[in-house]
């Protein structure tokens, strides 16, 4: 097993371990070597050079068979292609026109709380950006039945996954355990959704989403490769998963550290309501004065980022921080891990918003923040998700305070993603919020859905 079970069972701790043994740390997966990278210029290096250090290791390996030949998994020859395919549905211009769907949605997933009820929060931040990106991505054609079916079966895989990059023992998952059995069903049935939509959109009127963007490229003819069924398949499942979970995982996160930061949080109220007067819905010209939100969201990020670990492989022979890399060998980088380096951020562990405030120093802490990757393989969706979070924080915490339960602490759990995954917590309205009929302290909400559980094997 390696290193595989320390990864498992206690990742974020045994990957602050690792800086102590140098800035190149040699790990075990199952049977494979592997090297990670513990300094910000060697990880910034190998994320410059794409061509050397293209996308694969154990953590696409797992990917591919669910993702296909995707933006996110193909390799360094095939991306360029692809991102330009899909970059102009990300354009500045078009995500201005998804703020009024991310305001809608998040103002939507808090209606139906009430004063002293306990809301499963992570649950409800995962049906929020299930919904958003859905819309996005099919318009109105998946039915709320179908949209919770989505966000069950992506809870399931990224269960699954984080497992199999950190143990790639593939005899172990094809044992018929519960747990293998879930992620099987859940692989199945999503793949099934995505190909029914696309079916059924073929046979109706064009739509302006980027499911119509794909299908109108399947058309086209013209010098460069064209687009085929497959890869419009690949290219949703990608997008789905990638969209969907990461920002829930942000919100969650957020919504868990602010109870334990009062400072933030009476600040980041301060700013909401002069923005939001009386609690209205927020909307992207809202977007550049909400900037402490943005800094709320952007320290959620530094210290608890969604995507914490990723893998490399080398395409050539290669040296790195002194070490001799054969052609093939696997390359790790922790987000979360160089987030967390006192070099790069004085008081690590403590929450303080204020260091994304513009200011002197500024261009060095984002040097180090690596949340959406960097160079040509950076998230094509980044700008996208900040825009997300920061309406629904502001959508949200321009209505309700959420508390933790007494005596009760969840932490944020590392799978293929790191956020809380049963973050409960109890409402209370801000003064400005309409009085309703409270229900008795304790009650629960309508649940949206199950959460994420702890990663099984």
């Amino acid at each position: 097993m390696g290193h595989g079970i320390s990864l498992f069972r206690r990742p974020l701790a045994f990957l602050n371990s690792l800086p102590a043994y140098g800035d190149v740390v040699e790990i075990r997966l199952g049977a494979q070597r592997a090297w990670l990278a513990c300094h910000p210029e060697l990880v910034h290096r190998v994320l410059m050079d794409a061509r050397t250090f293209d996308k694969g290791g154990p953590q696409y390996d797992r990917l591919r068979p669910l993702m296909g030949n995707s933006l996110v998994t193909s390799a360094h020859e095939e991306h360029r292609r692809q991102r330009r395919l899909l970059q102009p549905a990300f354009h500045p211009s078009r995500i201005t026109g998804y703020t009024q769907i991310m305001a809608e949605e998040a103002e939507a997933v808090c209606r139906t709380w009430r004063p002293g009820e306990t809301v499963d929060v992570s649950a409800a931040m995962l049906a929020l950006t299930t919904r958003v990106t859905s819309r996005v991505l099919f318009s109105d054609s998946l039915d709320a039945a179908a949209v919770a079916e989505v966000r069950d079966c992506l809870a399931a895989l990224v269960r699954g996954l984080f497992i199999r990059t950190v143990v790639p023992v593939a005899p172990l998952f094809r044992i018929p355990a519960p747990a293998n059995l879930r992620y099987r069903r859940a692989f199945d049935r999503l793949h099934a959704i995505t190909d029914s939509v696309v079916e059924q959109r073929r046979r109706s009127s064009p739509r302006d989403d980027l499911l119509g963007t794909l299908l109108s490229a399947e058309e086209e003819d013209g010098p460069a490769s064209p687009v085929t069924a497959q890869e419009i398949h690949d290219q949703l499942i990608t997008l789905l998963l990638t969209g969907v979970e990461s920002t829930a995982m942000c919100l969650g996160s957020l919504f868990g550290l602010l109870p334990a930061h009062p400072e933030a949080e009476r600040r980041l109220h301060s700013e909401i309501d002069a923005v939001l007067p009386g609690g209205r819905r927020p909307g992207g010209e809202d977007l550049p004065r909400l900037v402490y939100t943005r800094c709320v969201v952007a320290e959620t990020l530094r210290t608890y980022p969604p995507g914490w670990l990723f893998t490399r492989i080398t395409t050539r022979d290669t040296e790195l921080g002194g070490v001799r890399l054969p052609k093939g060998t696997t390359v790790l980088y922790s987000p979360y891990l160089l987030h967390h380096d006192p070099a790069s951020f004085p008081e690590p562990d403590r929450f303080l918003p204020e260091r994304w405030l513009p200011g002197p120093g500024a261009a060095a802490r984002h040097g180090a923040m690596l949340p959406f990757a960097a160079g040509s393989r950076k998230c094509i969706g980044d700008t996208f998700a900040l825009a997300e979070a920061t309406l629904a924080v502001a959508a949200i915490a321009g209505r309700w305070r959420l508390r933790p339960l007494p005596g009760h602490a969840e932490q944020p759990r590392p799978a293929a993603t790191l956020g809380p995954r049963a973050l409960r917590m109890i409402c209370e309205p801000r003064s400005h919020e309409p009085a309703t009929e409270p229900r008795p302290h304790g009650t629960t909400a309508r649940d949206p859905g199950p959460a994420h559980s702890a990663p099984a094997p």
